[in-house]
């Protein structure tokens, strides 16, 4: 039997995995296809980003914690990067508060996950990016996971 988490950080760490593998799960049986913790341009990070079979943009910006969910007021940013947004939500965070104007709940989308599964709420919207802003992004996706793929063949070659 595993040790229990030694701090309320290390646990939550655990929970966003464990919702990021349900969204994953859930993600690859619609063709849908992602890369966790995708650093994006500015300085910030998306949780999940991935490309559909359309070659779609989506992230996911993963929640498992009221206090990081309700302080959040930097996850617009994200918006400027993918085509669909969603907010990933584990599923004992209550969830009344996503359908107030300040999260856009018109255009996010709304995940309930665990380490098993997943299911969607609420669609996203879709916003298409400029296509010269989904080729640049679509590419920089693209290669972060090349890097890391590289990475597992080589460690030498870094991640």
């Amino acid at each position: 039997m595993p040790l229990p988490p030694a701090n309320h950080l290390e646990a939550d760490l655990s929970a966003a995995r464990a919702v990021a593998r349900g969204i994953g799960r859930l993600f690859a049986r619609n063709d849908i296809w992602c890369l966790p913790e995708m650093p994006l341009r500015g300085g910030r990070r998306a949780d999940l980003m991935g490309i559909d079979a359309k070659g779609m943009l989506i992230i996911v910006e993963i929640k498992v914690a009221r206090g990081d969910l309700l302080g959040d007021a930097k996850w617009t940013d994200y918006l400027d990067h993918c085509d669909r947004f969603y907010w990933g939500l584990a599923p004992h965070l209550d969830r009344a508060c996503m359908d107030q104007a300040n999260f856009l709940p018109e255009r996010c989308g709304l995940i309930v996950a665990d380490g098993y599964d997943a299911e969607i709420l609420r669609p996203a919207a879709t916003v298409p990016l400029a296509a010269a802003r989904r080729k640049a992004e679509t590419e920089r996706l693209a290669r972060a996971a090349l890097r890391r793929h590289g990475a597992l063949i080589d460690p030498r070659l870094g991640g």
